[in-house]
């Protein structure tokens, strides 16, 4: 799994990481650092904590033979 976080939409809201800290942290108030290439083991908790960014600026790629990104639903 891939995931790209486009930090020019991040608005710092920190959902992704109380969702998935293993993935994503806040360093300071505002700024996000994530793991591009988290363990597959934290999928369903990467997905939702991209499905919970206000902002929908986290896209993840499963890498198992899909040729898109998975983008985040608000669903």
């Amino acid at each position: 799994m891939r995931i790209v976080v486009d930090l020019s939409r991040c608005e710092g809201y920190a959902q992704c990481a109380f969702l998935a800290p293993d993935a994503f942290r806040m360093h300071g108030e505002e700024a996000l650092m994530y793991d591009p290439s988290p363990d597959d083991a934290r999928r369903d908790q990467v997905l939702r904590a991209a499905a919970a960014c206000p902002v929908q600026a986290i896209l993840v790629d499963q890498l198992e033979g899909r040729d898109a990104p998975v983008e985040a639903s608000g669903s």
